[in-house]
């Protein structure tokens, strides 16, 4: 059923932050049916290899803006671009594929569905989609609607943010539920530092990691109806963005003895 779903999706519109399908085939064999899909390559395979995977060089805050920008640019088409609503229903780093210049598209369109049509305000379905990106009301009521995907957003920034997986088990009580743990430091205390991902060094801005950081709570509102559309999501990305870009010119512009401190200091710690 998902198969089908994402072959009859994907055939049909085509956007740049949206994977490629090339091809499909269904065929009888030994095992039953044998179900292919075919995309295009994605060399740079996923946004969670980059954030978690340690043996991949680290993303830099900047580019990390950028793909999340990709990746909320083709949820805006999914929720506005087309002649139905589409809710995606399963956004999560992984799924956030990355082609040779790290731009997003994303991928698995198994779960998608149309959204509410007339005057209905939600769309009524078993819950499905991955534990920890899933949206509150959505689990509780199974009222599915595009601030279900809008929430799961919400996870993933603070994903880039702190460089931590939506659930960890492996780590203290406190800690494993990246949204529980990232409540104690909130974007306008001087603790919020501390849950910026120490591989990012020095290298974000102060001003856009908190841009992010409120970004991300508007969409993880517990009102559904208070989180932002996906086209305000991403003019925000678009300032945090520009926001880097000023901070990061503003340290380029510094006296040669203070980069050359800077050098230092990371060379130390390198």
């Amino acid at each position: 059923k998902e198969w089908l779903a994402e072959v009859q999706f994907l055939g049909v519109v085509s956007h740049q932050n949206l994977v490629k399908l090339l091809g499909y085939c269904s065929a009888d064999g030994e095992r039953g049916i044998q179900r292919l899909l075919v995309y295009e390559f994605m060399p740079n395979r996923s946004l969670e290899d980059h954030l978690f995977n340690r043996a991949l060089p680290t993303l830099q805050w900047k580019t990390r803006l950028e793909i999340l920008l990709g990746a909320a640019q083709g949820l805006a088409y999914l929720h506005g671009g087309l002649e139905v609503q589409v809710i995606y229903r399963d956004f999560k780093s992984s799924n956030v594929l990355l082609d040779e210049d790290f731009k997003a598209k994303l991928s698995d369109f198994g779960l998608a569905r149309e959204g509410p049509q007339g005057d209905r305000t939600h769309v009524s379905t078993a819950v499905v989609g991955t534990y920890g990106y899933a949206a509150p009301d959505y689990v509780e009521t199974g009222h599915l609607t595009i601030q279900s995907d809008i929430w799961s957003f919400g996870v993933v920034l603070y994903e880039i943010l702190t460089g931590r997986r939506a659930l960890e088990r492996n780590r203290p009580a406190g800690e494993q539920k990246l949204l529980d743990w990232v409540k104690q430091f909130p974007a306008d205390t001087n603790r919020f530092s501390m849950i910026i991902d120490p591989r990012l060094r020095n290298q974000n801005s102060p001003s856009s990691a908190r841009k992010i950081a409120k970004l991300a709570d508007s969409c993880l509102n517990k009102n559904a109806k208070e989180r932002p559309a996906m086209s305000q999501v991403v003019q925000s990305l678009k300032e945090a963005i520009q926001m880097s870009e000023t901070s990061s010119g503003n340290r380029s512009s510094e006296p040669s003895g203070t980069q050359r401190k800077h050098i230092a200091s990371d060379d130390n710690q390198n």
